[in-house]
């Protein structure tokens, strides 16, 4: 089979159009209908339902694409490789996380990587929804659990926990709660337990729901719940690591606090030579270790 005309298929395909596709190869429109209509007639079938909107595949059509992809990604895979076995680490590298943790944590850490791999060019996809891997959705994933694909690389990052904590403000003007009976008196700032969040965070959210409550504010992610917090609304339910980075946190009622989440970083297993993939996973590694040391200094549990 034609590698020339299969690029030219997929191509067709992704656009959805022959003009839009020869826009993007640098042929004019007559060329990319030429060598489909002769991909069509080497296969003996219909690639394409041709409509005044742009076209469709065919049955077959989508089958055909399913294998263009398949192989695109393997050859992005082994050029990664190739550009790889140079000293210098560049490219472009898709790292996936869910909101609150890519948010809060891994963005503000990222200048040290910028600094180290000025050529690095990552794409972050911040997404409670778990991407798959192995299809390459994204190179690198850090998941708020253990990843159930075999084929992929894993290595267990940290515990977390959420709590609850105000700013020093808030405090000094409404008083701490000594217990959760006198959380009523205090407006709760929260993710809803049906947004998409870790199970023990859905789980104590809903256990202070439960309590009589005056007022809440609920947010759908943890991101705008630390803000709510740091303008002296209320106290919120925030993930533990925040502390390290945000000074005017205080812990409230210390003995309310979620389960252990475990994070985990992975990446498919045909990665596993990646410099780029190698040296994110050294970066975030790095970080861990420093946060576990202030952790360790500042007393924190």
């Amino acid at each position: 089979m034609d590698w020339d005309k299969l690029r030219i298929f997929h191509a067709v395909a992704d656009a959805g159009s022959l003009t839009h596709a020869g826009d993007v190869l640098h042929l004019s429109q007559s060329a990319v209908s030429r060598q489909i209509r002769a991909l069509e007639e080497s296969l003996g079938v219909t690639l394409f339902h041709r409509h005044a909107r742009g076209l469709i595949l065919t049955e077959q059509g989508e089958l055909l694409f399913e294998a263009t992809s398949s192989m695109g990604r393997k050859l992005d895979a082994a050029a990664a490789r190739i550009r790889d076995s140079e000293e210098d680490v560049f490219g472009e590298l898709k790292v996936t996380t869910p909101v609150g943790f890519g948010t809060l944590w891994l963005v503000p850490r990222l200048p040290k990587l910028y600094e180290k791999y000025p050529d690095l060019k990552i794409e972050l996809l911040l997404e409670e929804r778990v991407l798959d891997l192995p299809m390459r959705e994204a190179d690198v994933a850090i998941r708020m659990k253990e990843p159930s694909q075999s084929d992929l690389i894993r290595r267990r990052l940290l515990n977390i926990r959420m709590r609850l904590y105000a700013s020093e403000q808030y405090l000094a003007e409404n008083g701490t709660p000594p217990s959760i009976e006198e959380l009523g008196n205090h407006r709760l700032i929260c993710q809803s337990p049906s947004t998409p969040q870790v199970s023990s965070g859905a789980v104590l959210t809903q256990m202070l729901l439960a309590q009589s409550l005056g007022s809440t504010l609920m947010v759908n992610n943890y991101f705008g719940v630390l803000q709510g917090v740091l303008a002296n609304l209320g106290i919120g339910v925030l993930p533990d690591y925040l502390v390290a980075d945000f000074e005017g946190l205080v812990r409230v009622m210390p003995e309310i606090e979620s389960g252990d989440v475990p994070v985990f970083l992975a990446f498919p297993e045909e990665l596993r030579q990646s410099r780029r993939v190698m040296a994110f996973r050294d970066f975030v590694l790095e970080e861990i270790q420093s946060y576990r040391k202030w952790q360790s200094e500042s007393g924190g549990d």
